[in-house]
């Protein structure tokens, strides 16, 4: 499962009705390779299921990851980080044994 912190719910609320994406929409997750730690995060709003997607509602947040980013990310908590030194999603993965000093990659 992907958990969502209240700040990142707030945040992807905001986003929803700004860019006035309505219907079935979600969040969808994943990683790719690259970035100086190997995998890096990948998060955009979707509204087509793929057949190998894993679906997961947290906070009335839908998130949506395919079957081998869910491999890397499961028990992951999507948060929101707006404070000085950064702002942005931010992926609290318990799996991730390094992160690059930005936090957007990660190793296994």
């Amino acid at each position: 499962m992907i958990k969502v912190s209240d700040s990142a719910k707030e945040q992807v609320e905001k986003l929803l009705g700004e860019q006035k994406i309505e219907g079935d929409s979600f969040i969808r997750v994943g990683v790719k390779g690259g970035g100086c730690s190997g995998l890096t995060y990948v998060m955009d709003f979707d509204s087509a299921l793929k057949d190998d997607d894993k679906v997961f509602e947290d906070k009335g947040v839908k998130i949506v990851v395919d079957k081998k980013s869910f491999l890397y990310l499961v028990g992951t908590e999507l948060n929101y980080s707006g404070g000085l030194n950064g702002k942005g999603f931010e992926f609290v993965n318990p799996n991730a044994s390094r992160t690059c000093g930005c936090g957007e990659s990660f190793s296994i």
